[in-house]
């Protein structure tokens, strides 16, 4: 049985070793063979020259070098997209992800799941104001999309050949990967892990990436946005209706029985002022669509590959 491991990397050349080493002792104990599959995502650094060197060593190991930084989603694709193993196991290349309990997911493999899932445990290390986006992401996520994605879920998962094949007819640009995973429908086991602190250098991921990742997931896994418009023209239009119905029989056919005093252009002023809010923000919800339309229409390839080694 092959084993793939799926490893992307941008500006990870003070971890690339390390990793190489903690996954070669780990996979040792196993009796299977393994790839190891680096996606090099741009890295400004010496990350490509460490992959060159540990390949020129170790056959075993592949690499995918992108022109560009696309994105940590496309990278994690191309290396899906490149596998050969009966089952690939995702991990980041920064050592937040315990190399060592890699067996437990083959256990898990072996048991008959399909798609195992490392969950996180509490971060001690992580921010308040990460802690509560990343709260409010899952709830919201979990309520709009028809897609259920488990709370602290990570890219640290195993999935069978069986699940990759399906993963890789999908040919979305703007993507969460785990979300699509999950979007699969194979259900899911979980292993839960305390993450390692960062080994060397710092995140990649900021916050505008996050939320920029968190918006493309909402837009690309859920209808709801869309269709929010619409409930809002119905709630609007409802309101102001009874409002102005209000309106029209206190001053008008009731004489102003409460000396309200409602002025006409007052009434309007506001009434202006709270439906072009509303259109604007209609506006703004459909304009993420129509981006997410844009993007697929162009059909433009996700990645473009610059150099490969030991891949055919």
């Amino acid at each position: 049985m092959l084993i793939s491991l799926i490893i992307p990397a941008y500006n990870e050349e003070k971890n690339i070793l390390k990793l190489y080493q903690e996954l070669k002792k780990t996979l040792s104990e196993l009796e299977h063979d393994h790839e190891l599959i680096f996606i090099n995502d741009g890295s400004q650094d010496n990350t490509q020259d460490e992959l060159d060197r540990l390949s020129q060593n170790d056959p075993g190991i592949k690499v995918i070098e992108f022109t560009r930084n696309f994105g940590k989603e496309i990278a994690t694709t191309a290396g899906l997209n490149s596998c050969n193993g009966q089952v690939a196991i995702m991990i980041d290349a920064d050592l937040q992800h315990p190399v060592e309990i890699i067996p437990q997911f083959i256990e898990k493999w072996q048991a008959g799941h399909m798609l195992v899932i490392g969950v996180r445990k509490k971060d001690q290390a992580e921010g308040i104001i990460k802690k509560i986006g990343t709260y409010f992401f899952y709830k919201l996520i979990n309520i709009i999309s028809e897609v259920k994605v488990k709370a602290h879920s990570t890219d640290f998962r195993l999935l069978d050949r069986q699940v990759i094949n399906e993963f890789n007819r999908l040919s979305e640009r703007n993507r969460m990967t785990r979300g699509l995973i999950n979007w699969l429908g194979f259900k899911p086991t979980y292993i839960y892990f305390q993450p390692n602190q960062r080994f060397q250098g710092k995140a990649r991921y900021s916050t505008l990436k996050l939320i920029k990742l968190a918006l493309s997931s909402m837009v690309s896994l859920s209808l709801f946005p869309l269709k929010l418009a619409g409930y809002l023209g119905i709630f609007i239009t409802f309101f102001s209706g009874l409002g102005g119905l209000f309106i029209f029989i206190e001053k008008y056919i009731l004489k102003d029985p409460w000396n309200l005093s409602f002025s006409g252009p007052a009434i309007l002023a506001v009434i202006n002022l709270f439906l072009i809010g509303i259109v604007l923000s209609c506006l703004g919800l459909i304009a993420l669509y129509i981006a997410n339309i844009h993007n697929e229409v162009i059909d433009r390839p996700i990645y473009v590959i610059k150099k490969k080694i030991n891949l055919t």
